[in-house]
């Protein structure tokens, strides 16, 4: 049975208004690297990004980044799908001298463009099942029926499959950000197995939802989950089907930025719309040959969101199946999401910090690996790529480091020595054992090897200094110092065995996990554990009320743990405390704090601590406190 058009507007009538209605939102980006405002809450296990740092960046000084005016000229320029323009030669580094066109993508080149993307497609297909994530399932297409066999179905029934496919892409993406997909893959199975729709999410208990995104990491990301949900189930025109527009779930879905509601649009309701997380800003930046600051430079992050959208256009037309509408529109199809997908996916497992450019799909269509082979031909002449006139000089670029001398963005241990640097081979017994490689027949003179054995090793090596160079891209910079910090824990134990716990603030570290009664110490350094001691009875008799103060025994000092956020390392002293039975009384009558924002903490004695919804490393505090009471 044919698809019908109003089948179609009928299935997403709920997951979006129209576009004249929706709010234009303003831009926001994923974020790439740690931030190192309070509000982050990162574990340590789990601060690892899907763009690792440098071992050893280069600071480099930021530069004035051009108005959104002259941005959106510049990327009308160079990603129009324009076949008549030529892109220059590869530009020889370390001059690097080139123009603003030489960043035109080779993706979108008449000569290498459909070749290329569908070689990254092709790619993709044959690898997306290797690494078994759970939440890449076939694209449910939703002009077509809701059964399997496309003989017809209901409509609510396909509503309700895109429905849970979005919920499910949503969750991914929000637990992906700033956590390896081997330690998400559980955490999905578990949280979908518990709440399976969106609406079972809507109805949890906000303890709940904490405790099972517990050793995740960024508590706050839950939390905004948990309200996006409710949001969703209760909003009339949703009624639990997000948007499908990449634009309106960004206005109306809060906690979803520009690159989550690019992936829920494309993936799964076959929009084109730009994914572009810290993989895809490696990936592009040297598929664009863009030797600049993809973290903090404004200019360069908006060219490659620029780049990406054009890229994720120009696959959604691609197919000999794909229909346009009245306006040029591809329909909705399964490309837009694969291609978002193969980005990221070359970039976790391909175009890594230290790439594998032997395996790449794509490195015909790679500005900084054609530059590194033209480093490799030591007959290139400096001249290729250079700038004919000063105004068309490239804006996004900074200038790249002469390289020889010192390992640039090596470390030590990468750097293997050549046969010359070798130290010459100590003779035992008079000479040097031999190996099956003496016994070989040579072939053109003794010690030469064969022509074809010269080519391939010669071949080799170019590609080895490809790598190298294209291990230079995206320019690698300083990271921040990580501030040190010391706190007082104090666990307040009352007769019959349960302790004294505290909520935290709603917003901010750790936001809304419950934790022992902890105190920031001013001036950590040089203190004593006797002084370290008298501020940590001062902190536990203050969250009591003051007629139980002098029922508080000190019971010592456990021990520290150590605990390092991702812009926080955070040293935290433990205390034992036991509370007699009057001063349990009435601190569980409702004694609260108020901390120094004004807002009331909450606080109760819990019997069960370690079913409690507590950060990682509050809970290695608490394994000190247990394995001290025996």
């Amino acid at each position: 049975m044919a698809p019908s058009s109003s089948r179609l507007s009928r299935a997403r009538a709920a997951s979006s208004n129209r576009s004249s209605k929706a709010t234009t939102p303003r831009p926001k980006t994923r974020r790439v690297a740690p931030s190192t405002s309070a509000s982050d809450d990162g574990d340590k296990e789990n601060d690892e990004y899907r763009d690792e740092p440098s071992s050893s960046p280069r600071p480099v000084k930021r530069r004035k980044v051009a108005s959104s005016k002259s941005n959106a000229a510049v990327h009308g320029r160079l990603f129009a799908r324009d076949a008549s323009v030529t892109v220059p030669d590869a530009c020889l580094p370390p001059a690097r001298s080139h123009s603003l066109d030489y960043h035109k993508p080779l993706l979108l080149s008449s000569q290498h463009g459909r070749r290329g993307r569908a070689s990254l497609l092709s790619w993709f297909d044959s690898v997306s099942a290797t690494r078994a994530m759970p939440w890449r399932k076939p694209w449910i297409d939703p002009r077509l029926a809701a059964d399997d066999d496309g003989a017809g179905g209901d409509d609510e029934l396909l509503r309700a499959r895109l429905e849970r496919r979005a919920y499910e892409v949503w969750i991914s993406e929000i637990m992906l950000q700033q956590t390896r997909v081997a330690v998400v893959i559980d955490y999905w199975n578990r949280w979908t197995a518990r709440w399976p729709t969106i609406h079972d999410l809507a109805r949890a208990d906000p303890d709940d939802v904490l405790a099972a995104w517990r050793g995740l990491g960024y508590y706050s990301r839950a939390t905004r989950i948990h309200e996006a949900a409710k949001l969703a189930v209760a909003d009339p025109d949703m009624r639990g089907l997000l948007p499908s527009s990449a634009a309106e779930l960004e206005a109306r879905v809060p906690g979803v930025g520009r690159y989550t509601a690019g992936a829920i649009s494309s993936i799964v309701f076959g929009r084109p719309a730009p994914m572009v997380d810290g993989n895809v800003l490696r990936v592009l930046s040297r598929q664009l040959g863009v030797y600049g600051n993809v973290k903090t430079d404004r200019a360069v992050i908006d060219a490659i969101w620029a780049a990406a959208d054009a890229l994720v256009q120009a696959v959604a037309a691609d197919g000999d199946e794909v229909v346009l509408d009245e306006h040029g529109v591809p329909t909705p199809n399964d490309r837009p999401g694969r291609w978002g997908q193969a980005l990221m996916e070359l970039g976790s497992t391909v175009c890594t910090p230290k790439p594998n450019c032997a395996s790449c799909p794509i490195t015909a269509t790679c500005r900084a690996y054609s530059e590194g082979l033209t480093v490799a031909d030591k007959t290139a002449r400096p001249a290729r790529g250079g700038v004919a006139d000063i105004e068309d000089a490239c804006t996004l670029c900074v200038p790249m480091e002469q390289d020889a001398g010192h390992l640039g963005d090596r470390g030590e241990d990468d750097v293997k020595p050549t046969m010359e640097s070798q130290p010459p081979e100590k003779k035992r017994g008079g000479g040097k054992q031999l190996s099956l490689a003496d016994f070989a027949f040579k072939v053109g003179g003794a010690g030469k090897p064969a022509p074809g054995q010269t080519q391939a090793a010669s071949k080799a090596a170019a590609v080895d200094v490809a790598v190298e160079h294209a291990r230079k891209f995206p320019l690698k910079v300083a990271k921040k110092a990580v501030r040190e910090e010391e706190t007082l824990v104090c666990a307040i134990r009352r007769p019959d065995g349960s302790y004294l716990l505290q909520r935290r603030p709603e917003k901010g570290l750790l936001a809304g996990l419950w934790e022992f009664p902890s105190s920031m110490l001013d001036s950590p350094k040089g203190l004593s554990t006797k002084r370290r001691t008298e501020l940590a009875k001062s902190h536990a008799a203050g969250v009591l009320p003051a007629t139980a103060r002098p029922r508080l025994r000190h019971l010592g000092e456990l021990g520290s743990v150590p605990w390092l956020f991702s812009h926080l390392k955070l040293t935290m002293h433990v205390h034992l405390f036991a509370a007699a039975a009057a001063a349990a009384a009435a601190a569980e009558d409702g004694d609260h704090v108020e901390p120094a924002d004004g807002e009331t903490r909450p606080m109760r004695w819990s019997g069960d601590v370690d079913g409690e919804s507590m950060g990682t490393g509050m809970r290695k505090c608490w394994a000190l406190v247990r394995d001290a009471e025996g």
